[in-house]
Parts: C-alpha cells; sequence; structure tokens
C-alpha cells in the first residue's frame, strides 16, 4: 500500500504519524509551501514538512497544485489522504488512486464543510463535533462519508484544545477506516444535501464582538477564536485583543459594552444579557498578550468606560 498523505498545520501532524507508525509505505507528503512566520517574518516549514523530515520523507510544496501535480501522480500511490492541506485537489489526482483519495475532516459532515468548522462549532455553542473521513471530490467537502466518530466539545474547549482532541481521534479513525476500505468492508452514504451547513474561513469582521450580543454568545465568540485570530474590541479608539474570559452574572441595565467592575480577576463587562463577561487576558495595540490585572495596574480602567466604540 503505497501512500501520499497531504497536509499543511498541527492539525495534520498526529494523523501523518499515524500512517507511519501503522507501517505504511509513505511515499511523499505534499505541504503548502513555507511562510515567513512570527514578528521576525523568519522562513519556518509547515508542521507536516517539520514531521516528515523526522521520518525522511520526501517532501513535495507546490505553490498551486492545480498546475504541479505530474510528480505526484508519477508516485502512482495506491490512496491519497489529505488532512487540512490547503488547496483543491485537481481531476487528474482525484481520479489516479486506485482506493480514491480520501479525506479526514474535522466536523460531522454535512455539518461545517469548509476551512474553519472547529472555530464555528464552538462559536455556534456546539456541545459536540466529530470528524469524518470521506473520499474527496471537486466540491467542497461533498464526498461519499466512509467513517464518522463523535467529540463532546466542553464549557471551557477553545480552538486549540479541540484541534488536539479532533487531530488524535482522526488518526485513530483513519488508521480503522483504511483496512475496512481496502477490504471492501464500507458502504459510502452520501450526504444529505437539505442539512448542509457551511464554515468559512474566519473573516475580521467575525473576529469583532458586538457588546450586544447575549453574554453567551460572546463567550462562545472568545473561545472560537482562541488562540487565533483572538476576538476583539476597542477602547478609546484602539484595538483591544480579547484572548480570555468567563461569564458572570451582572444584574445591571447598563448599555452593553460598558466596564462595570475591575478587580484583581480583570474587567467586567456588560453584555446585551444578565450575564456579563469577566476578561481575564488581554491584548492592548501594540503590546502582547497580558493578564487583564497586570493591564489595568497601568491602564486605571474607571467603571463606567465604554468598550466597542467605532474605530
Amino acid at each position: 500500500m503505497k501512500i501520499v498523505f497531504m497536509g499543511t498545520p498541527d492539525f495534520s501532524v498526529p494523523v501523518l504519524r499515524r500512517l507511519v507508525n501503522d507501517g505504511y509505505e509513505v511515499a511523499a507528503v505534499v505541504t503548502q509551501p513555507d511562510k515567513p512566520q512570527g514578528r521576525k517574518k523568519e522562513i519556518k516549514p509547515t508542521p507536516v514538512k517539520a514531521e516528515a523530515e523526522l521520518h525522511g520523507i520526501p517532501v513535495l510544496q507546490p505553490v498551486k497544485l492545480k498546475n504541479e501535480f505530474q510528480e505526484i501522480l508519477d508516485l502512482q500511490p495506491d490512496l491519497i489522504v489529505t488532512a487540512a492541506y490547503g488547496q483543491i485537489l485537481p481531476s487528474e489526482i482525484l481520479e489516479a488512486p486506485e482506493y480514491g483519495c480520501i479525506n479526514v475532516h474535522a466536523s460531522l459532515l454535512p455539518e461545517y464543510r469548509g476551512g474553519a468548522p472547529i472555530h464555528q462549532s464552538i462559536i455556534d455553542g456546539k456541545k459536540e463535533t466529530g470528524v469524518t473521513i470521506m473520499y474527496m471530490v471537486d466540491k467542497l467537502d461533498a464526498g461519499d462519508i466512509l467513517t464518522q466518530v463523535v467529540v463532546p466539545i466542553g464549557e471551557e474547549d477553545h480552538v486549540d484544545s479541540m484541534f488536539s482532541k479532533l487531530s488524535i481521534a482522526g488518526a485513530e479513525l483513519l488508521s480503522s477506516t483504511i483496512p475496512d476500505l481496502i477490504e471492501g468492508k464500507l458502504s459510502p452514504i452520501k450526504q444529505d444535501d437539505d442539512k448542509v451547513t457551511y464554515a468559512y474561513n474566519i473573516s475580521r469582521e467575525k473576529e469583532k464582538i458586538d457588546w450586544t450580543m447575549s453574554g453567551e454568545a460572546i463567550y462562545n465568540q472568545i473561545r472560537g477564536l482562541h488562540p487565533w485570530p483572538v476576538a476583539f474590541s476597542t477602547l478609546n479608539g484602539q484595538t483591544l485583543k480579547i484572548w480570555w474570559g468567563k461569564k458572570v452574572p451582572v444584574p445591571s441595565d447598563a448599555v452593553p459594552g460598558t466596564v462595570l467592575e475591575t478587580s484583581k480577576e480583570g474587567l467586567t463587562v456588560k453584555t446585551g444579557d444578565s450575564t456579563g463577561i469577566l476578561i481575564t487576558d488581554l491584548q492592548p495595540a501594540g503590546k502582547k498578550r497580558m493578564a487583564a490585572s497586570q493591564f489595568l495596574q497601568g491602564a486605571k480602567l474607571e467603571p463606567g468606560t465604554m468598550l466597542g466604540e467605532e474605530l
């Protein structure tokens, strides 16, 4: 069984590692080109590339896969596995392997097709999500379902914790799916078009907190954007990133966005209902992330200050 694996971020690493540990011949890893990262803009390998190099697996990094796929076809893989690769596969690749191209997708399809299923499921306040292994087709996450596993979302889970849980669950599911696929034991299930929802990549507008929303919705937004790209509001005309907070009861009829109280724990902000947000970790414009208590020592923020005014 010769496999080509295609993936890019941390989510993909446990999946690749499981293929190697299961003893498959991974003929090549295809990942996105290296990009500058951090404040110093250093060029770093993608997480999948770094993992592939640990195992001595050849790495391909086409800039535009639709024009640069012949090298993959020349490998004559029996199966192609993708997990958060980041580019659409051309039909020439989809049709090449004997056992097809299968994808490890971080949602219970047909819910949350698209590039941000983990973020969106938390933002929507879902109590559970999961992983789907599906055939790839030339339409966004629309292929037939092979296997699925449900993964609960805890009250304090955020994007990072769910990435970890789902990538491990995906690796385990793939490990049990491939043998059944090869032996013809699986019965692919067509996705129900009436139940399709989408989770497109997070826009800047989606990161901005609307304090008139309920406390529950804002809390879900904060953890659904943590630790990237991070929710934000504004203070004194400048961006204020909200890294973390928690829900607190606020029996107040103040205007949403009003700072009700400051304490050693942080600052409590009025929302659109009686559930406020106690901000505990934040990042003022031009500064590093810090505890809200540290910020308050210098900012001397008075109750009654408004967050969320227009820039």
